[in-house]
């Protein structure tokens, strides 16, 4: 989607450690009817798939899910990091090592949500090493439900993830893929 490129050259910052911020956009300060855009096309991605729940994982991902969720008319589900005192204990769980945080989480999804006749296209606002993106495969997998693919807003592919998920079979398809990056040279787009 050149309009991803073109929204990361113009509002997005690299920082030290590998790290592009865009959150005056897609991940703090949301640009809605970007993000509709960016929905649209996830639909237009994987509209043939029978998605029966749109799943991503809490918080940066929620927009972006929630957007593309709208065009397919079905729920929205989220991982969340933390456990309540109002959630069920009957949860499926995995764990997720966060490059930007620096730590190891699990992250849960009530079961009631979840379940082997559900088709679940995952949404995330990055891929980089997978992390995230694995947990949630094994989360739908604990489910017996079926993974149909996964809508990322933008990869890193000079990084492992993108390419380790689509060898392992899984439908990834990113609406921006960042071949190399760096505070001196800029961004360079596969």
């Amino acid at each position: 989607m050149r309009q991803m490129e073109e929204k990361i050259v113009s509002c997005g910052k690299i920082l030290a450690g590998d790290v592009l911020k865009v959150d005056n956009f897609l991940n703090h300060q949301i640009d809605v009817d970007f993000l509709a855009e960016a929905g649209r096309e996830f639909y237009r991605l994987y509209k043939d798939e029978g998605v029966t729940k749109v799943l991503t994982i809490e918080a940066s991902g929620i927009a972006i899910a929630c957007l593309t969720a709208e065009c397919f008319h079905v729920p929205v589900l989220f991982a969340k990091k933390s456990t309540t005192s109002n959630m069920s204990k009957n949860v499926y769980a995995s764990s997720v090592e966060s490059y930007t945080h620096g730590c190891t989480y699990t992250v849960t999804v009530a079961k009631e949500y979840l379940n082997e006749n559900d088709r679940v296209l995952i949404v995330d606002d990055f891929l980089a090493k997978g992390s995230a993106l694995t947990a949630l495969l094994d989360l739908v997998e604990q489910s017996g439900a079926v993974a149909v693919g996964c809508g990322i807003a933008i990869e890193k592919s000079y990084q492992e993830g993108g390419n380790s998920l689509r060898a392992k079979g899984v439908r990834v398809e990113s609406l921006a893929k960042i071949a190399a990056m760096s505070e001196k040279d800029g961004i360079r787009f596969c």
